[in-house]
């Protein structure tokens, strides 16, 4: 897994939720502007590999496949 995915990930572990919004996903990147652009990318491939699904208005929510 790529460092920046599992980051992404992590958040939901961090936060203790199943479902985050999109912003607060951005803060795996931290703050670097160019990065954040990878995020979205990141979650585009979680969400086609079956770990993240679109649950509405920028959220995100982690399958059973975690």
């Amino acid at each position: 897994m790529k460092p920046l995915r599992g980051r992404i990930l992590q958040m939901f572990a961090k936060m203790n939720t199943d479902r985050l919004d999109l912003h607060v996903l951005f803060e795996a990147a931290g703050n670097d502007p160019a990065e954040r652009q990878q995020v979205l990318d990141q979650i585009e491939a979680l969400v086609r590999d079956g770990y993240l699904e679109p649950s509405g208005s920028d959220f995100y929510t982690l399958t059973k496949k975690i």
